[in-house]
């Protein structure tokens, strides 16, 4: 790779005072904007069910990421245990919301930090941390010591959203990558499929602390992105994600020209089967009103699924070390 990662020019002292600061934050949690306040140096007892371990439930090189991202190696992904969401549909429902099994799972920031360099021995082409919210400390502790060992690979810091911006302040100059979804443009329809409150207001000041850091350009080396800004919106059926409203946001507070990835491989799986306005797959008409309305705000950047994509996508975390059938 000719273009180093952010992290490989911070010094020591800068990336030990950072962690520092980051740690600080888990002894009355408030890493996301739940603001739990639970000691989790004691306790697990946040609404995350996260104490002060990291929970890594897989790492494979996964080839579903946006093109740009999988390129022919695979993009390193790190699949974290447990979520500060817990969405009806959760497609890993299975890590997500499942901690009773997932603390099994618990390891030290050292052994993450040998996971990156194995999935840079791998030649990935970049280190993906999924759903890293909730163990957003123990990661910044981690990439620090594999940067010891000689990791340099651009870190993807994709998330659902629901970030703290105190806490992606302390990443500034770390993560190359932000991939962070913008699932809801409602706080009602987040509360309600996703437990989660506030959570429109919380992620708009998130993706701008997020944009704020790397900016609207997609830089390249060769054909695989290692720096920039991509926005994840999945369509859910019945207009329950308010994509118009997403894309208003993005069009008049970020800037136009970030990238989006519109998906359309919302599968009703977990507990959608409860939800009569969940239980089902999309519509060509509810995509195709998506594609326009990205037209109507001038989103002309980034990258559309085709509509045959909701089974594709779907893992199988039975099998940790190829949850996907690469």
């Amino acid at each position: 790779m000719n273009c180093k990662a952010s992290y490989t020019k911070l010094s020591d002292n800068q990336f030990l005072e950072r962690i520092n600061k980051a740690f600080q934050l888990l002894h009355n949690c408030n890493v996301c904007p739940r603001d739990c306040k639970v000691d989790r140096y004691k306790l697990n007892t946040g609404f995350c069910q996260s104490g002060l371990r990291p929970i890594v439930s897989s790492y494979t090189a996964h080839f579903g990421e946006e093109p740009v991202l999988s390129g022919i190696n695979g993009a390193g992904n790190i699949f974290f245990g447990n979520c500060n969401m817990k969405c009806l549909y959760c497609q890993n429902f299975e890590i997500s919301q499942n901690w009773k099994e997932e603390i099994k799972n618990e390891i030290t920031c050292e052994k993450l930090a040998d996971i990156m360099i194995e999935l840079q021995n791998q030649n990935c082409h970049n280190i993906g941390l999924v759903s890293p919210t909730h163990f957003s400390p123990q990661i910044l502790k981690a990439i620090y010591i594999a940067k010891q060992k000689g990791l340099q690979l651009p870190i993807i810091y994709n998330s659902n959203g629901f970030d703290s911006v105190e806490m992606l302040k302390l990443f500034d100059g770390v993560i190359d990558i932000y991939l962070p979804d913008l699932k809801y443009g409602d706080n009602l329809n987040a509360r309600k499929y996703s437990f989660t409150p506030n959570y429109f207001d919380y992620a708009k000041e998130a993706l701008k602390e997020m944009h704020r850091q790397v900016g609207d350009k997609l830089i390249y080396d060769g054909n695989i992105v290692v720096h920039g800004l991509i926005i994840r919106h999945l369509v859910l059926p019945n207009d329950l994600s308010e994509s118009e409203m997403v894309f208003k946001f993005i069009a008049e507070e970020l800037n136009p020209n970030v990238h989006i990835s519109l998906m359309s491989q919302y599968f009703p799986t977990n507990k959608a089967h409860n939800f009569i306005l969940l239980n089902r797959k999309i519509r060509y008409r509810e995509y195709e009103k998506a594609v326009q309305l990205l037209e109507k705000y001038g989103l002309h950047n980034g990258w559309i699924q085709e509509m045959d994509s909701p089974e594709f996508y779907l893992p199988n975390f039975e099998n940790r070390i190829n949850p996907f059938g690469n």
